[in-house]
């Protein structure tokens, strides 16, 4: 369907068969990604942000970030004429801003898939499962830490998905690996089970670097240093700190022309103030920290302006997600992210819940929306995210997803054309008829509405008759069935033998490390 404005954008459905194909899942459906036909939401106005960004100006130039335990660093900002006082390192008001005007607005990330390389930056949308957890659960096992197995049956199940765009990176910790080896089977089972573009690890710079050697051996080295083919998502150790592990990975995937994605994880009135606006001031110049040291390392590198910006309970000192604060927070960062012109993450599905029930859903949505109105170009934790990030739960994954798919109706705007204003259905039916059987209506009946694959719209009687299932049950169903019939892409045989032979050298070069 092409929008008003010439855009390609998803067609919720287009036959009867593609349709109850896409409620199923399939491995060559939907689209690589969203390109938006609605406008971004801002709040601010021109003095405020000013303030804001003056406010950011005033700690990186008065307080100061500190950059601990990587030396390289150091070196990189003295020569970029910043002042560094041991490790603690402070910056003149518009310094970094100039720094990442080197960054492109935009870039492709490829997959090894071309069909399902995205674009990520400008009215672009890149939907990600949830990252991070230690812990998974289900209906059936309940929760428990994440295996190895669990984490090839998320990608699976984001492969499987119309509505996802991405891979994603650390879905699930697989503990049931060593430490110091369980990113090469991490990365190895996005490359195996998935075509889709994906993210490598970040948790020591060794780990960066094999991550991006397992890219090489699957597009080639000289692609590699010319193209953006895996994504390292670093986090600010807030209030204020970079420590090496974090820079070093972060340098690692500059250096090779890769992508790091700078995030800060600000907890409200823990690791920043309580006021939105101060957790935006601090959140902005760390992540612009963390974005101009990517271009001091290669300049021209494609880089992600991140945000993860959160609430707590103030009575337990518990976080709390999927709360407003953070999500009205996240229109801020949109427009700050714009004014430098650089790609976004922010936001995400994110909730507290224990369970996939009416609290997930609907801090899920809160903070989902305002990723969409921010802006956010690549959508981290688009699917999964329970129990304020501990756990990715099954049924929660595929209830986002479908969710997801009603994103990508929303997205598409409404379509203003001759067909659209239906003029020819007012003259057939008239007043007083109905519109069931005309013309149009049989024209556009197949594509007029987003059909969910979850969602039970029987009538009463007959959802009785069916056992009277809530959606987490239909989910439990839904992954199951989505599992048992997955079929993995294709992948070249050699290639796949060479990132075997890659990954068994690399375990056998060292001893295993279980913390």
């Amino acid at each position: 369907m092409e929008s008003t404005s010439g855009a390609t954008v998803e067609t919720p459905r287009r036959t009867r068969g593609a349709r109850a194909q896409r409620r199923e899942g399939g491995n060559n459906l939907g689209v690589p990604y969203i390109v938006r036909n609605i406008p971004t939401y801002d709040i601010l106005g021109e003095e405020s942000l000013q303030r804001v960004e003056r406010t950011a100006d005033r700690i990186l130039a008065e307080v100061g970030i500190e950059f601990r335990d990587d030396p390289v660093v150091l070196d990189h900002w003295k020569r970029a004429g910043a002042k560094v006082d041991g490790v603690r390192v402070t910056f003149e008001p518009g310094m970094l801003k100039e720094i990442v005007r080197s960054a492109p607005s935009q870039f492709t990330q490829h997959a090894r898939n071309p069909a399902r390389s995205v674009e990520i930056g400008g009215r672009n949308v890149v939907f990600s499962p949830a990252y991070g957890s230690p812990f998974v659960m289900d209906l059936d096992k309940g929760r428990r830490y994440g295996t190895i197995e669990d984490f090839r049956n998320l990608i699976k199940l984001a492969q499987s998905s119309p509505w996802l765009h991405h891979s994603g990176g650390t879905i699930c910790e697989p503990v049931d690996v060593p430490v110091n080896k369980r990113h090469l089977d991490m990365v190895y089972s996005h490359i195996k089970y998935s075509d889709r573009a994906f993210m490598g690890s970040i948790t020591a710079e060794e780990r960066a670097e094999d991550s991006i050697e397992m890219a090489r051996i699957l597009f080639g080295a000289d692609f590699v240093d010319k193209n953006c083919v895996i994504l390292g998502n670093v986090n600010v150790n807030s209030p204020l700190v970079w420590d090496g592990t974090m820079t070093k990975s972060l340098r690692a995937y500059a250096r090779a022309n890769q992508a790091a994605v700078i995030v800060p994880f600000i907890l409200g009135g823990a690791m920043g103030p309580v006021t939105n606006a101060g957790a935006i001031a601090q959140s902005y110049a760390e992540t612009l920290a963390g974005c101009a040291l990517t271009q001091l390392e290669r300049k021209g590198a494609p880089v992600i302006f991140g945000n993860f910006l959160s609430s707590m309970s103030l009575r337990s000192g518990s976080p709390t997600f999927g709360t407003p604060e953070p999500a009205i927070g996240s229109m801020v960062v949109g427009q700050l992210a714009r004014r430098l012109g650089l790609p976004l993450r922010c936001a995400g599905n994110f909730s507290n819940s224990k369970r996939p029930d009416a609290q997930a859903m609907q801090e899920g949505v809160m903070s989902m929306l305002s990723a969409v109105h921010c802006g956010a170009n690549f959508i981290l934790h688009s699917a999964g995210f329970v129990d304020g990030l501990l756990a990715m739960s099954y049924e929660k994954f595929v209830m986002d997803t479908d969710f997801c798919g009603a994103l990508h109706s929303y997205l598409a705007g409404v379509v203003v054309d001759d067909n659209a204003l239906a003029m020819d259905a007012f003259l057939e039916v008239g007043p007083g008829s109905h519109f069931l059987g005309c013309d149009h209506t049989m024209r556009n009946y197949q594509t007029a509405f987003w059909d969910s694959a979850l969602s039970d719209n029987e009538p009463f009687e007959k959802w009785v008759e069916q056992g009277e299932t809530d959606m987490a049950t239909r989910a439990n169903r839904h992954w199951k069935k989505t599992l048992a019939e997955y079929e993995a892409p294709s992948l070249d045989i050699a290639i796949d033998e060479a990132l075997a032979d890659y990954v068994a050298s690399r375990k056998n070069s060292m001893p295993d490390a279980w913390y």
